[in-house]
């Protein structure tokens, strides 16, 4: 499996000015080192996120992935690793020499479960993949564009990682371990996720 992020978080939907508040930093002058620090604010805000996304699977601000497989794990249903999911875009099999066929969106439907969505085909199974080709899945997954539409606890254990990773900056190993307070926050949202293809690994 191949998982792609095709857009990144916006800059503006970044909570830099609640990380700023929970560092006691000082704000309002507006000048090269204002500048600075605000680019790195956003830096470790961006490294949380993506910390705490990669432990739970869930996409706290909306984008695009592409995931591609080299095989359906089940044609009676493929799951997605990442959650909650907004929408398919598009479902493409190569057949491995080039050409692409689009799946008609009559010929499968999205179950947007909140823990594992899931793609079921509308009749018996999923096509079949030839034996070198591959299917790639298009999605817009997260919980919204704006910061707010974050679930409180992990919108806070955002807050909390980034603020670690701005006190341990001049110590990057430190940035290997969660502390215990976000390891606590993000536990119920933890999932596991075993993806689909031929020698396909579990993605967490």
């Amino acid at each position: 499996m191949m998982l792609i992020e095709e857009t990144a978080p916006a800059a503006e939907a970044l909570p830099v000015a609640a990380l700023r508040a929970h560092l006691r930093l000082a704000q309002g002058f507006e000048g090269p080192d204002d500048a600075a620090e605000t680019a790195a604010l956003a830096g470790f805000l961006r490294a949380a996120i993506a910390t705490i996304e990669g432990r739970t699977g869930k996409v706290l601000l909306k984008r695009r992935f592409r995931m591609q497989l080299d095989d359906w794990r089940d044609r009676l249903g493929q799951s997605l690793p990442l959650a909650p999911v907004h929408s398919v875009e598009r479902i493409e099999i190569d057949d491995g020499n080039g050409t692409l066929t689009q799946l008609p969106p009559e010929g499968w439907r999205l179950v947007p479960d909140g823990q594992r969505p899931v793609i079921l085909p509308t009749g018996v199974v999923l096509p079949s993949i030839p034996r070198r080709g591959t299917v790639t899945i298009t999605f817009l997954a997260g919980f919204g564009d704006a910061w707010s539409q974050v679930p409180a606890d992990l919108a806070q254990a955002v807050i909390l990682l980034a603020a670690r990773y701005y006190d341990d900056r001049s110590q990057d190993g430190l940035r290997h371990a969660l502390p215990f307070g976000v390891s606590a926050l993000i536990e119920r949202w933890r999932a596991v996720r075993t993806l689909a293809g031929r020698g396909s690994r579990e993605w967490r």
